[in-house]
């Protein structure tokens, strides 16, 4: 059965399968409620991790098509009439190719909206050259911020480009544009969704900071990037860290005080003084657990957090209490963001199995030409 609870109940979605970005922005409007389909293609492919662990493929339906075959585009078209949104991650003009591009759906339904996943974007010298996350982020200015000075730039998973970059803004952009679409006089569009694009205006705060001469242009020596030794990250006596985030004068006033350095550490604005507060801060770290840390300042306003795994980030007593991880078919995965007062979101789904749900999906959709031919 389809996915009814959210706010984007009623709300039908097909996702040409891919990787990465773009089966990520689909999971988060199938979380939001939106009817899903993600259309997979015969034997699979790429980097696709075991479907029945893709958690990036829950609260989805599957159904298998050939679009290399003279009758998958047709059947994606009649699909795509029945569609609110289309989401793709091909390179530039393989869409087309395939006979699926923006032309060919828009002509089967005006008021679709057209999301379009790529790294390079669209348009630009490097639009049909292939690239990862850390690539994209490499040319944005933005993998250039994080790390220590001195060392190679620390690599964030493919949380900065693939997912914040890249899925978040082909949301936002989807939204919009159907927002328009159902307007008294409006159409459907194409959503060019670039992770370098995405990636780049994440970065807007700090060019603010760049041009009013508050941001050094290098890693480690500013304020959020861990040059301020009462905004970065430290080693307990375990070899584990404790993440200290003690940006305002009250916040840092608690935070000296708890630590024990309150009668003898510099003036926090000192700058020359940074690297003598920095030794003092790690010092007092190094000389206790983290679990003993975190019970000293758990509850209190000194900005300080114990550095966690993703095996232990369920259990933290707050995000537990929120149940910001759920559990469905055995695997424990993060719940669906944001909450919603009147139309709650829910894991309703494991991942989708490719081609398992052909048969409802055909029904539900009216498509039956997605049914195997009898022999």
């Amino acid at each position: 059965m389809a996915v009814t609870a959210g706010p984007l109940a009623g709300v039908r979605v097909v996702e040409l399968a891919g990787i990465g970005p773009g089966p990520f922005a689909a999971m988060l409007l199938a979380d939001l409620g939106a009817d899903v389909v993600r259309v997979d293609r015969p034997g699979g492919g790429g980097l696709a991790i075991d479907p029945a662990h893709d958690v990036t493929n829950r609260n989805k339906r599957s159904v298998l098509v050939d679009l290399k075959s003279a009758e998958g585009s047709a059947l994606v078209l009649d699909l795509v009439e029945r569609a609110d949104v289309l989401i793709e991650g091909f390179r530039p003009g393989v869409a087309e190719r395939l006979g699926v591009g923006p032309d060919d759906c828009l002509a089967r339904n005006p008021k679709l909206v057209y999301g379009r996943m790529t790294g390079w974007g669209q348009e630009g010298p490097l639009a049909h050259t292939a690239g990862h996350d850390i690539a994209y982020i490499a040319v944005t200015g933005a993998l250039g911020m994080i790390g220590n000075p001195g060392e190679p730039p620390a690599v964030p998973a493919n949380l900065v480009g693939d997912y914040a970059g890249g899925s978040l803004y082909l949301v936002i952009g989807i939204l919009a544009a159907l927002h328009h679409a159902r307007g008294p006089e409006g159409a459907g569009q194409v959503v060019d969704a670039a992770i370098v694009d995405g990636t780049a205006h994440l970065t807007a705060m700090i060019h603010g900071m760049v041009a009013a001469g508050g941001w050094q242009d290098r890693r480690g020596a500013n304020l959020l990037d861990g040059g301020c030794p009462f905004y970065g990250t430290y080693e307990t006596s375990d070899g584990q860290y404790m993440a200290v985030g003690a940006l305002e004068q009250q916040f840092y006033d608690t935070f000296t005080e708890l630590l024990g350095i309150a009668d003898r550490a510099p003036a926090r604005k000192d700058l020359a003084r940074w690297g003598e507060l920095r030794e003092a801060v790690a010092a007092r770290f190094k000389s206790r657990t983290r679990a003993e840390w975190t019970a000293v300042f758990e509850g209190t306003d000194a900005c300080v957090a114990p550095v966690l795994s993703l095996r232990e980030a369920p259990h933290h007593p707050h995000l537990a209490a929120r149940a910001t991880f759920t559990e469905f078919g055995g695997t424990l995965q993060p719940a669906p963001a944001p909450r919603f007062s009147e139309t709650p979101t829910r894991v309703a789904s494991g991942p989708a199995m490719p081609g398992a749900d052909t048969a409802s999906v055909a029904a539900d959709w009216g498509v039956p030409a997605l049914l195997p031919k009898e022999a």
